[in-house]
């Protein structure tokens, strides 16, 4: 075992560095947490918006909600991966430390944080597929998963916090973690053990390592190679996701457009000057859309009344300024033309407090038919847009008529509509 022991000990000599010490695990801790506790409570918001409980009303007001919301929740999940790899480069030694498990304690702690970061990289990863639409490696329901992963590591984090408690708040104010030469506050390193490679140390008194490690030997080792210093490891992280943020929250906010470099999509490029998530070929309705004999069918029980787009275009237009903001985390504000919903639904009876049911020409996909509650239908900026940005609406951005409303989430915005039910 004690060979074992100095092999370990060999190793994590190797890997030592300035910042490589429990004040610098707790502030970049500290980041990764929040950033995290971010995404939780964002995703949980776009989770619930889309499949609400039956009791749940969402605000319409402001209409940028969703649209910060969903780009706050990608930009705090994009920097989750520089922020996790530098807590994983703080913590590195802890990989060699001897016992691996000294106490349920710290079973708990090294299981723990073994989950979280499993599915941290798990979540994250699939994340970033999903803003750039490649499902095809991601070989399960990204939508269930995602949801079901954010309380596995919310979960996590919490055990792992219980159990680090103590250390977090040794090392949480700075003052309280450096002498007053700057020198981080470790535990002593005990000398008095065998550094003998032919014989087990004569001393069996355990001892605190470096970072607080339970050894009961010590042997030299050649010197690590230079690591950066503390200030200049927090430069690379600082620099590094300023860079991440810099290059792709463009899609989100419209502040960063000129930099985005990186991101899926672009403010102003697509048909209409706005970009397109799910086009007309992908959605399988090149015909149906373009029929000459659609019609927008308005349904209250018995009673039924069909529109023609040239009927729809008669009715009174109304023109708002709302965005279409994704759960992939890109929006942009448009200027959108039509009916009102709540003229259609008051043309067939519906009551102030019903909801609808918006079909879509749409194939294969589980938002052909999405609800619309009736803090939406009553609002006065919901339409049945049949004009964006000036123009027609284009066969990619849902002619003949889509749905759009205020703080609602793109995937629910249903184009290509179809017909509109009172339930």
């Amino acid at each position: 075992m004690w060979h074992l022991q100095r092999l370990l000990h060999s190793l994590n000599s190797a890997v030592s560095a300035p910042a490589r010490n429990p004040r610098m695990a707790v502030v970049i801790g500290r980041l990764l947490g929040a950033a995290f506790l971010v995404c939780f409570a964002t995703g949980i918001y776009s989770h619930f918006i889309q499949e609400p409980l039956p009791w749940m009303v969402f605000p319409t007001r402001p209409i940028w909600l969703y649209q910060v919301s969903q780009g706050v929740h990608i930009t705090a999940g994009i920097l989750c991966f520089p922020l996790l790899f530098a807590k994983l480069y703080t913590v590195f030694p802890e990989l060699f430390s001897t016992p691996p498990v000294r106490s349920f304690r710290h079973f708990l702690e090294r299981a723990s944080i073994a989950l979280f970061v499993a599915a941290s990289l798990v979540q994250i990863a699939i994340g970033l597929l999903n803003t750039y639409q490649w499902y095809a490696l991601i070989p399960f329901p990204f939508r269930q998963t995602h949801y079901a992963l954010s309380f596995v590591i919310i979960g996590s984090l919490a055990i792992h916090i219980a159990v680090k408690l103590q250390t977090i708040a040794q090392y949480w104010s700075k003052k309280n973690s450096y002498e007053a030469d700057g020198v981080t506050l470790v535990p002593a390193v005990n000398p008095h053990v065998s550094t003998s490679p032919d014989k087990p140390p004569i001393d069996t008194q355990p001892y605190a390592g470096i970072t607080g490690r339970v050894v009961n030997w010590i042997e030299a080792t050649p010197q690590p190679a230079p690591a950066p210093s503390r200030r200049g490891f927090l430069v690379i992280v600082g620099t590094v996701s300023a860079a991440l943020v810099t290059l792709t929250a463009g899609q989100s906010f419209r502040l960063l457009d000129g930099t985005n470099v990186f991101a899926p999509r672009k403010n102003d490029v697509g048909p209409n000057s706005l970009p397109v998530n799910r086009t007309a070929k992908a959605a399988k309705v090149l015909q149906t859309a373009t029929d000459a004999g659609w019609v927008l069918t308005v349904a209250n029980g018995a009673t039924e009344k069909s529109f023609t787009r040239a009927q729809l275009l008669a009715m009174p237009q109304h023109t708002v300024e709302l965005p279409i903001a994704c759960v992939e985390g890109w929006s942009q504000m448009a200027t959108w033309r039509g009916p009102r919903l709540r003229d259609l639904a008051d043309a067939v009876g519906a009551k102030p407090g019903d909801s609808l049911r918006a079909v879509s020409l749409e194939q294969d996909s589980s938002y052909a038919r999405t609800t619309v509650f009736p803090e939406y239908v009553r609002d006065e900026l919901t339409l049945v847009a049949l004009e964006v940005n000036g123009e027609t609406l284009d066969l990619d951005h849902g002619y003949p008529a889509r749905l759009i409303a205020p703080g609602r989430p793109g995937v629910l915005q249903t184009k290509w509509l179809s017909s509109i039910e009172v339930l």
